[in-house]
C-alpha cells in the first residue's frame, strides 16, 4: 500500500516531528488511532535484554497494561508480548498468529480481551539501523481490516526513520548532559561567538554565572550584556580577526581577557574549529572559561565521601583549596591553630600528599575535582 498525499500530512509530518514534543510521538499515535478507529495505538522500544513486558510504550488511547493489571490479567499481557522478538521485520501480524496453536492460551486471551474491549489487534516490528527494534500496536475494539495492517507495514520504513533519527539525538543529549556537568564541576564553561562577537551558543552553566555576576542573562543572537566597555570591545575586535583569518585560511593565536572581574571569569579565545554545515550564522571564536569556584554546602560531604575522611579534615581541605591558610581555616572553623595542623597533617597522609601545595592540586585536579 502506497501512502497517499493525505497520510503525509497526517501522519508522517507529525511523525518525524514527533520526537521533539514534550510527549514523544503523541500527535502521530492520536492520529493513527483514530484513522484506524482503533481504542489503542501504541509505540514500544526495548532497550538491551529488557523483557518485553517493561520494555517503554508510548501511546495513544487505552492504557493495556493498566486494564489488564485492573483486570487481574497481567499474565496475559506479558504472555501477548513473548513473540515480539521474532517477528519478521515490515511484516503485520494479527494477534491469533500467536494464540491459534495453543487453546488454553486462546481461551485465557479471550477472557482478556473481553474484559478489557479488545477484539483485534495489529503489530509490525521495526528494525533501526543499529539493530534496535521498536514495535508499532493497534488494538481495536472491532476486526481489522487489510487496510489496517497494509498501512501499518507502510508506515514501518518511515518510523524506522525517525526513531534512527530520536535515538541519534538521544544520544546527543546524553553526551551533552555528562559533558555539561563534567565542564561544571570541573570549573569550565565555554561560549560560540559569531563575526560580531554574538553569542550563537552558550554553556547554560556559563551562562548562569554570567547572569549573577552582570544581572544580566546572556541572549543567543547577541552580545554578552553588562560587560565594562573595553571588554565587550576586545571581544568584538577578537572576533571580527578571527573570522578574517577564517575566510583567508590562515592560523589566527589564541588569547586570554578577563570578563568578568567579580566573581572572576576568564576566557581564551581562539577561532572555531569545527565549522557546521547549517547554523543561523558562522561560529568564528570560541571562548573557553573558567567558572566561579562552587561554594555548595556539601563539598566536603562529597569531599569526605570520595576519598574516606572524616568530615572535619574534609572541612579543612576545602577551606585550604579555597586559598585560606590553616591559621585562617582554623579560626573560620572554630578550631585552635594546633588542632588544624594536626588535622593538616592526618589529612596530608591520608591522601598521600605532601603539603598545602600538593593538596590544592590534588583537590583542583583530580577526581575530587568532579565529585
Amino acid at each position: 500500500m502506497a501512502l497517499t498525499s493525505s497520510d503525509e500530512t497526517d501522519l508522517l509530518l507529525p511523525l518525524y516531528s514527533g520526537a521533539h514534543e514534550a510527549s514523544r510521538f503523541a500527535t502521530f499515535l492520536e492520529r493513527l488511532r483514530r484513522r484506524t478507529q482503533a481504542v489503542h495505538a501504541g509505540l514500544i522500544f526495548r532497550q538491551g535484554d529488557v523483557p518485553m513486558h517493561e520494555a517503554t510504550e508510548i501511546f495513544a488511547g487505552l492504557d493495556l497494561k493498566a486494564e489488564a493489571r485492573r483486570h487481574d490479567l497481567a499474565d496475559v499481557f506479558i504472555l501477548d508480548r513473548l513473540p515480539y522478538d521474532q517477528l519478521r521485520p515490515g511484516r503485520t501480524y494479527a494477534i491469533s498468529e500467536f494464540t491459534d496453536h495453543d487453546p488454553a492460551y486462546k481461551a485465557l486471551r479471550k477472557t482478556y480481551a473481553a474484559r478489557i474491549g479488545i477484539v483485534d489487534e495489529r503489530i509490525v516490528r521495526i528494525v533501526v539501523g543499529d539493530g534496535t527494534s521498536a514495535w508499532l500496536l493497534i488494538a481495536s475494539s472491532q476486526e481489522c481490516t487489510a487496510r489496517d495492517s497494509a498501512l501499518l507495514s507502510a508506515l514501518a520504513p518511515h518510523i524506522a526513520i525517525a526513531l534512527e533519527n530520536f535515538l541519534t539525538a538521544e544520544r546527543q543529549r546524553i553526551r551533552a548532559a555528562v559533558s555539561g556537568e563534567g565542564l561544571a564541576r570541573a570549573g569550565a564553561g565555554w561560549i560560540v561567538f559569531d563575526r560580531e562577537a554574538r553569542v550563537l551558543e552558550i554553556d547554560e552553566n556559563l551562562a548562569g554565572a554570567l547572569h549573577r555576576a552582570t544581572g544580566i542573562a546572556p541572549r543567543l543572537g547577541e552580545r554578552i550584556r553588562g560587560l565594562a566597555v573595553a571588554v565587550e570591545r576586545e571581544l568584538v575586535a577578537e572576533a571580527a580577526a578571527m573570522a578574517a583569518a577564517i575566510a583567508a585560511d590562515r592560523t589566527h593565536a589564541s588569547r586570554g581577557v578577563t570578563l568578568t572581574g567579580d566573581p572572576r571569569i576568564d576566557a581564551v579565545l581562539r577561532p572555531a574549529q569545527a565549522l557546521p554545515a547549517a547554523a543561523r550564522a558562522l561560529p568564528v571564536m570560541v571562548a573557553m572559561c573558567s567558572l566561579p569556584a562552587p561554594r555548595s554546602a556539601d563539598r566536603a560531604p562529597r569531599l569526605a565521601e570520595l576519598h574516606g575522611l572524616p568530615r572535619r579534615e574534609a572541612e579543612l581541605a576545602v577551606a585550604l583549596s579555597d586559598g585560606q591558610s590553616i591559621a585562617e581555616a582554623a579560626a573560620a572553623m572554630g578550631l585552635t591553630l594546633e588542632t588544624a595542623r594536626n588535622y593538616s597533617k592526618k589529612l596530608y597522609s591520608r591522601l598521600g600528599v605532601r603539603g598545602q601545595a600538593d593538596l590544592v592540586r590534588l583537590l583542583l585536579t583530580g577526581p575530587a575535582a568532579f565529585a
